[in-house]
């Protein structure tokens, strides 16, 4: 039995133990990990370099691909080196900060999807007022609000998590450090104030899943009333990718914190995992560039100016 001022370091449940199969771990998210790198950061650069692409929509698009490069960052290169080197080991203080950032960022995330429903809400439903209500300042500032937001929830939760004595071992049943894995290693009962700290931010995470849908029922009904099939099909293409995003984020996290307690096990664990903290950044570049013909148009400006 331990306590947590002696212990140095984590150990992070591995994917498989056999070494061929963590070599093909490695390069499969290795791969991955360079997609998403990729994918996001020719977004974050087109709309940079874009004159035409600098509103209130594509700004919180680049912060949301601003997050979800440090999303995907905050697990999967340490979760790599570990099936490179064959080890499971994270430092104290390495799992405090990714616990840190994966808090920070997720939040924050929600965060902004949760501004850009509301953008899209005022761009259809109320076109006439959308430069009043989206001028830059307040886009600044909403921004500003999703990533304090973000950092404000993780430092709560990381300062509180590890002032908890952990008695149970070291060993994380998750391939990175997360809250509910931390709780287990605890001994003590003050981890109930942790916990109600997390009951305290679902309640927050579930009114803005409520705004969301609002949002989208009223963007809906406004759509459908649109005369023309050409208006409906440019106000849906710039819904539906939002749209598709906000519900692969909410569906993976939901089930991987609210599935019942029979249904998990290990491998279901890490499957969940990766679903909900890899599989989001990763795609999202893509679901945003299938049917926005100004952003397909623009990052193939970019590509080819770079090699002309």
């Amino acid at each position: 039995m331990s306590n947590s001022s002696s212990i140095t370091q984590f150990l992070l449940l591995p994917f498989t133990d056999t070494r061929e199969l963590q070599l093909l771990h490695f390069w499969l998210f290795l791969g991955i990990y360079l997609a998403a790198l990729l994918g996001n950061s020719l977004i974050i650069t087109t709309i940079a370099c874009d004159q035409h692409l600098h509103t209130p929509m594509y700004f919180f698009l680049l912060n949301l691909s601003l997050l979800d490069l440090g999303y995907i960052s905050t697990t999967l290169p340490k979760s790599m080196a570990n099936s490179l080197w064959n080890t499971r080991a994270i430092s104290f203080l390495g799992c405090a900060a990714q616990l840190f950032l994966f808090v920070f960022l997720l939040a924050a995330e929600y965060s902004m999807l949760t501004i850009m429903s509301y953008d899209r809400y005022v761009a259809i439903c109320k076109p006439l007022h959308y430069g009043t209500l989206l001028g830059s300042r307040a886009c600044v500032h909403m921004a500003a609000a999703a990533w304090a937001t973000g950092f404000l929830t993780a430092l709560l939760h990381t300062a509180n998590t590890f002032s908890l004595p952990l008695c149970k071992g070291n060993a994380v049943g998750q391939f990175f450090c997360e809250i509910p894995q931390i709780l287990k290693l605890s001994c003590s009962n003050s981890y109930l104030r942790e916990l109600g700290l997390v009951v305290v931010s679902a309640c927050l995470a579930f009114m803005c899943f409520i705004f969301i849908v609002l949002s989208y029922v009223q963007i809906f009904r406004t759509v459908l009333r649109i005369p023309s099939e050409q208006g409906r099909h440019k106000a849906f293409s710039t819904c539906l990718p939002h749209l598709a995003v906000v519900c692969l984020f909410i569906i993976t996290g939901s089930f991987a914190y609210l599935k019942p307690p029979s249904m998990s096990s290990s491998s279901l664990d890490l499957m969940v995992s990766v679903m909900y903290s890899v599989v989001p950044p990763a795609v999202n570049p893509l679901i945003y560039s299938m049917r926005n013909q100004e952003l397909q148009d623009s990052v193939w400006k970019l590509i080819t100016g770079l090699f002309q």
